[in-house]
């Protein structure tokens, strides 16, 4: 099986599967790939919303079901779980809606709330919203990583012969330069 013909199959499920565990990675790859046309643009967009959605969701009702307790079994958390409530103290709306854009707390952050004790429906609607934004904004960062890639490699490509030609003058350069203060301290006479 070709590498296109694996993406092809197995690709979307691969995104769903990445963006339930966390994503953002699996997601801008994917975006790349997307603009390289092995995959659809939003087919990428929907697997990777259904799966951060889904495994917020779960997140959320582990930390509602196992509470503090679980929270508190996990010392690396211990940073980042007061961060987290410090936020949702201040800025409960925003933290649903924006967790997984901040780095460090997105994995801790739906056990957390699970946990606090918001309302599972309240939960699920900012997720929803949450989700939706992330999936298209990482998505489409992915997209445009690809399409500056492109452009890129096309300049290097019509710049090679040029840049080829830099690299081995510096070179050339380097080696002169390095041989010419060589050889005059081999020429210089010991102090007697």
């Amino acid at each position: 099986m070709s590498f296109e013909q694996l993406i092809m199959s197995y690709g979307y499920l691969a995104i769903f599967l990445g963006t339930f565990l966390e994503g953002e990675t699996v997601l801008i790859l994917a975006g790349f790939l997307a603009h390289r046309g092995y995959l659809e643009f939003p087919w990428v967009v929907i697997c990777a919303f259904l799966g951060t959605f889904a495994g917020d969701q779960f997140y959320f009702f582990i930390g509602r079901l196992k509470g503090i307790g679980f929270i508190d079994s996990r010392p690396r958390w211990k940073s980042k779980t007061a961060r987290v409530f410090r936020l949702f103290l201040k800025h409960q709306t925003i933290l649903i809606v924006g967790f997984r854009f901040v780095y460090g707390i997105r994995t801790v952050t739906p056990f957390i709330l699970g946990a606090s004790g918001i309302a599972p429906l309240r939960f699920m609607a900012l997720n929803f919203v949450g989700a939706a934004l992330w999936a298209v904004a990482i998505g489409l960062l992915g997209y445009f990583v690809g399409q500056a890639a492109e452009h890129l490699v096309a300049e290097i490509k019509r710049y090679e012969f040029w840049v080829l030609t830099g690299i081995v003058a510096l070179g050339a350069l380097s080696w002169a330069v390095y041989w010419f203060f060589s050889s005059k301290d081999r020429h210089r006479e010991p102090p007697a």
